[in-house]
């Protein structure tokens, strides 16, 4: 039966614009029959890696950084859906939103969901992400939790797009499990993540 759930939510207040929000998160849930490694623990820990690096090295982001780890994603979003309805009955404003949810695979590309002109001028950067793999920044991704942001609010959105090759080897299998991540995969990933946040922060879009 259902029974209460929370996201799970930590933040680096912004030095210039504390009351606007820079998103990036994952999904807390799994499906029944695996521990959820790759779906999504992967992405809950690229997360929490992006704020754990600017804090490491003494970044002090423009804007306010804030990790959501949601719940509910694997059955009904109600997560997603809750964070987005108190960002509106609180008035926050969301500026961008990142999302890891497709495995802790190497690094391939983001997808975003945003203007044209935007997205042109985030491709701009893309010489400065191949050196670590990144070799793409799409048009059109982001991610379930993160949807209902830019639905009701038109943010901008982004997803990682890791290597897919072996996603469904493991996808809401019994074999999604711990021993399956690769840690360099892993942390290519949140490398890239925190790169593109610090990017976003630092420059704005």
């Amino acid at each position: 039966p259902d029974a209460i759930g929370h996201n799970i939510i930590g933040e680096i207040t912004g030095s210039e614009f504390p009351d606007q929000y820079i998103t990036v998160g994952g999904q807390l849930d799994s499906w029944d029959p695996g521990e959820g490694a790759h779906d999504d623990g992967t992405g809950c820990v690229q997360s929490i890696e992006v704020i754990r690096a600017f804090k490491a090295m003494g970044y002090k982001p423009r804007y306010t950084i804030r990790v959501v780890l949601f719940a509910n994603e694997e059955n009904g979003f109600r997560g997603a859906l809750q964070y987005a309805a108190d960002a509106k009955a609180k008035g926050e404003k969301h500026v961008f939103a990142l999302e890891s949810d497709a495995g802790g695979f190497t690094p391939r590309g983001f997808g975003f969901t945003i203007a044209r002109d935007k997205l042109a001028k985030i491709r701009e950067w893309l010489p400065l992400f191949v050196p670590y793999g990144v070799y793409q920044f799409a048009d059109g991704g982001g991610g379930a939790d993160i949807g209902p942001l830019n639905r009701e609010f038109g943010t901008p959105i982004a997803g990682l797009i890791p290597d897919g090759s072996r996603y469904f080897d493991l996808h809401h299998a019994r074999n999604d499990v711990f021993e399956a991540v690769n840690k360099r995969e892993l942390d290519l990933g949140a490398l890239n993540m925190a790169f593109l946040i610090y990017m976003v922060d630092k420059y704005g879009l």
